[in-house]
């Protein structure tokens, strides 16, 4: 059975202490541990890393060039080590052409099926499209205005790559003589060059006449030649009108639309021919908004109700006398201006000239001009500007809005005419996925039809199956990769393995619970017990109760965080780890420890943030409170709205009002109360830094204030040094061998790019010089090596640095070194920098933080450290607001909005709010029927623990 496990000797990646760890195969094993421990060491840096890399290493040298360079992982030995796939949260493809259907590879057999049993509908007037006849093309032709010039065209190549050399020598022998490459006529006899790796297109002109008496047997006999030569298609050139394209496929019999031959990539908006021409399949334009150019539309014109205008000379006289010819008052509030005033002040007077006398920095012009608009006018300057300054402030009017032409469908009119079962594409993929799985179970089809969708319908309806059982059934199929959370593209990908029905893979996750809420957990687990059944390893980094219960082996890392992490301090099943006195994992989930329920609840300072009429995605015309001077949490379902509200409504209409931010809000109607709040403060997972220069010293300031400390010592003094002196980024004290790196890059050909410590500098960054400046006998370079524990006593002294530093440690980062590199930094870790370089900061008690599932990647014992840092911030009179599914946080909220009851267009709704309390008594409430029985026992252990502590104060007191 040795050959059972997967044996690990000597782990020693990042903070691993040498290691030996012992995993069972083919078992569901979670790997927990602080936020820093060494979870992800072990399972991706180390297990995932070489299960890759030894993989990559059986292929040929070939295959390998393109695969790039796997560093080894630094561990002595690893056996009975399987092929590994990691599922981890950072591989989002951020591709505006990405969609949750392309990602699932839904959308490939959906292309297929609409291609194979589609029907083509005429969008002009409802016609079933059916297959032209050449009789057919010939009547629609002589029906042109009598002595119209026609070219009777045959395109034989339509936007493909390359020469095309031999199409033009067929042409020759065929004996035409002219034809039109890339909508330009050229003569057969000519040398045509076309580039290799463009798209092409190349059309034979067949024959030329005028519609009249007569022509009727030549234009047949052109019509088939031209079919015969382009294999059914055909395109007749009305001179100084329009083209019309036939085809011997689908063609509307009434008004000529046709739909060309329906093929899988007349489906696909990746592909120029199902594409919609005026957004290239994005669904999405860049557009002037008259949102951001009028936004607050209670002022008038006279008062600068245009954003763009309000403080230039020129553009207000040209307004004022554009207003005085056109009759429209300045003076009115721009609401209240008629439909027809409003288009004239935005779109421009059309033809009608206005004579305007217009002064600005450039002199005096009197010039006769139709009034342009204020929308064309931005318009213009952003797409031919005079300078870049003025492309960037005229940006700040423009907005990403739905394609006018396909209305965000992505796809040509073409494509969207297609049916099948009553829907085209784009609306089929616009379901929620739970509502698409009945639409295609329920497909009505004939029998011939039934015979040919019936693999791909299963493919579909299997694949649909996977996404609704990780918890994704309120997504649709549109929706762009982009604007899913890490948790739910982690379960896309989940789904996909799931449906991939591998077997003897090691999969390695990361969180996959995260966004998910309690309620859609246990199917969460089932599909991982599901994948493991099929006799695969599943190794999970995991903080969730119900995940590490359900584990089949738990594994504990600590017993602190960075350097005082890296070890295995319980492994064996979650009862064994729950009985190790060691596990700090186990304590909790004993209830030894946990975070305790405050027993009375902040009051706030009674006034609120109140957002009217949101109707944003799924949200139901929701008027939602948000007190002030409390700890707010925002909970439901996934996919209830959450997000929506907090992040693309109270957040982007805030900075809106009180930072002038561009960035355009979701629907809603008015945001009252905001004048109670000064700054709103997003704080979010993202690095804190992307370059190794960034480190914790530099993003929270301290290391200025340390610089400073060190300009001020005597023998910097006496060398004239500065405090630019002692900073590793600019030229001076730096070690320019390295650059202040305190690292060289060796490329090797072959092997990885190795890393050595610079040979000047020894890896201190600095030069000899500046390190002979020291401050209690220490010099910059070992202050920065320090762990920030260490610095907060070493700088005691120095009250300014010593209250930043505090800071850091009391978020609980004192294992951090201040000039570790903030790309090493965790999620977790560097969400907790950014709350302590707030706290720093000398509160006037009227900031909002806005925090979107701040638990992601903490540990309960990070989470209880997490709260006490909040309630510090709303102790000092501000506002949190945070987005949570952890029932630790939620039950020490001062108050709670939920939403739900389901997701997706079952969700949307306000279904209560009020204390923790409250919603637990809610019976609608999903959040308040997981969050009731927590709260009940915490209640009890937070009463039972200050009886202790009270009887224990007179015994200590006594013992004194």
């Amino acid at each position: 059975m040795a050959d059972r496990k997967i044996v690990i000797k000597g782990a020693r990646e990042h903070n691993l202490k040498n290691i030996d760890v012992t995993i069972p195969k083919d078992q569901l094993v979670v790997i927990t541990g602080l936020s820093g421990s060494g979870k992800s060491s072990l399972a991706f840096d180390t297990l995932y890393a070489e299960g890759r890399r030894r993989y990559v290493e059986s292929l040929s040298s070939y295959a390998r060039q393109f695969l790039g360079q796997m560093d080894k992982a630094d561990v002595d030995s690893i056996d009975g080590l399987n092929p590994a796939i990691s599922i981890d949260q950072k591989t989002t493809s951020h591709n505006p052409r990405s969609t949750v259907g392309t990602v699932t590879e839904i959308n490939d057999y959906l292309r297929l099926l609409w291609a194979r049993v589609g029907h083509p509908i005429c969008p002009n007037d409802g016609t079933l499209i059916q297959r032209q006849s050449v009789d057919q093309m010939v009547e629609r032709i002589l029906s042109l205005p009598e002595r119209s010039k026609l070219q009777v065209l045959s395109p034989v190549i339509r936007a493909k790559r390359g020469e095309h050399k031999e199409v033009f020598a067929r042409i020759k022998r065929a004996g035409y003589v002219r034809v039109i490459v890339d909508g330009e006529m050229h003569d057969i006899s000519e040398d045509i060059q076309l580039e290799k790796n463009k798209r092409h297109d190349i059309e034979i002109v067949v024959d030329r006449l005028v519609n009249k008496d007569g022509i009727r047997s030549r234009l047949f006999d052109s019509v088939e030649a031209a079919l015969r030569l382009s294999e059914g298609y055909m395109d007749v050139d009305v001179i100084g009108d329009q083209k019309i394209s036939f085809s011997e496929y689908y063609a509307c019999p009434l008004c000529g639309f046709t739909v060309g031959e329906m093929e899988p990539r007349l489906f696909s908006f990746n592909a120029p021919f199902g594409a919609c021409p005026a957004c290239d399949g994005l669904g999405m334009k860049l557009t002037v908004d008259p949102d951001l150019v009028i936004p607050d539309k209670d002022k008038s014109l006279a008062e600068g109700a245009l954003a763009p205008w309000a403080n230039s000379k020129y553009y207000t006289g040209m307004l004022e006398q554009a207003c005085a010819a056109l009759k429209i008052p300045m003076d009115k509030p721009f609401k209240k201006l008629t439909k027809r005033q409003k288009d004239l002040v935005l779109y421009g007077s059309g033809d009608k000239e206005i004579a305007f006398h217009l002064e600005g920095d450039f002199g005096v012009t009197d010039t006769k001009r139709p009034y342009e608009g204020v929308m064309n006018n931005v318009e213009r300057r952003y797409n031919k500007p005079m300078s870049k300054f003025m492309q960037e402030s005229m940006s700040k009017y423009l907005t990403e809005l739905p394609c006018e032409v396909c209305r965000g469908k992505r796809l040509n009119e073409k494509a969207l005419a297609v049916q099948f079962n009553g829907k085209n594409i784009a609306d089929a993929s616009d379901q929620p996925i739970s509502d698409a799985l009945n639409f295609f179970q329920g497909a009505k089809l004939s029998e011939q039809e039934t015979a040919i969708a019936k693999p791909i319908l299963k493919e579909v309806c299997d694949r649909l199956t996977f996404l609704v059982s990780v918890g994704l059934d309120y997504l649709t199929l549109s929706r762009s990769a982009g604007t899913l959370s890490g948790g739910e593209a982690q379960r896309i990908r989940l789904a996909t393995q799931i449906g991939s029905n591998l077997s003897g893979v090691m999969y390695v996750l990361d969180e996959p619970s995260i966004g998910l809420h309690q309620r859609d957990n246990d199917r969460l687990i089932a599909s991982l017990k599901k994948m493991r059944d099929l006799g695969n390893s599943l190794i999970v980094v995991e903080h969730d109760d119900e995940t590490m219960k359900a584990a089949d082996y738990l594994i504990d890392m600590g017993p602190g965080a960075g350097e005082f992490g890296g070890e295995v301090m319980a492994a064996g099943t979650p009862e064994e780890v729950m009985a190790n006195p060691n596990s700090l994992t186990g304590q909790y989930l004993r209830g030894d420890k946990f975070i305790p329920v405050p027993l009375t609840r902040r009051k706030g300072n009674g006034k609120k943030i109140t957002v009217t009429g949101a109707k944003e995605n799924n949200l139901k015309d929701l008027t939602v409170d948000f007190p002030l001077g409390k700890f707010t949490v925002v909970t439901g379902v996934s996919g209830s709205g959450k997000s929506t509200l907090v992040n693309q409504i109270l957040k982007r209409a805030l900075a809106q009002k009180l930072n002038h931010n561009s960035q355009k809000p979701g629907k809603y109607d008015k945001i009252t109360g905001w004048k109670n709040i000064e700054k709103i403060i997003d704080i979010d997972q993202s690095p804190i830094g992307r370059t190794p220069r960034s480190n914790p010293a530099t993003y929270t300031s301290v290391f200025d204030d340390i610089r400073t400390l060190f300009a001020q010592t005597n023998e910097a003094k006496m060398r004239g040094y500065t405090k630019a002196r002692f900073s590793f980024n600019v030229k001076g004290g730096r070690c320019e061998t390295c650059h202040g790196d305190g690292i060289l890059k060796i490329e090797m050909n072959f092997l990885p790019d190795v890393y050595v410590p610079c040979e000047v500098c020894h890896g201190q960054r600095y030069n000899s010089e500046t390190l002979e400046v020291t401050y209690r006998e220490k010099n910059i370079a070992q202050v920065l090596d320090m762990t920030v524990s260490e610095a907060t006593d070493f700088f005691k002294n120095i009250p300014k640095i010593h209250r930043k530093l505090q800071t850091i440690v009391d978020v609980g980062l004192g294992y951090v070194k201040l000039g570790q590199p903030a790309t090493t930094l965790s999620g977790g870790e560097a969400q907790r920098m950014k709350l302590a370089s707030e706290l720093q900061k000398l509160s006037t008690g009227k900031n909002f933080y806005i925090l979107d599932e701040p638990t992601t990647g903490l540990h309960t014992d990070d989470i209880k450290r997490l709260i006490g840092v909040l309630d510090r911030l709303v102790d000092q009179g501000n506002t949190v607001l945070v987005i949570e599914h952890n029932l630790d946080v939620i039950k020490t909220a001062d108050w709670l909005i939920d939403l739900g009851p389901e997701g997706g267009e079952r969700g949307g709704q306000l279904v209560c709010q009020g204390t923790p309390e409250d919603v637990a008594a809610c019976p609608d409430s999903w959040t308040g029927k997981y969050l009731k029985p927590v709260l009940d026992r915490d209640v009890k252990l937070t009463k039972q623990a200050m009886a202790k502590k009270k009887k224990e104060e007179p015994v200590e007191k006594e013992a004194k």
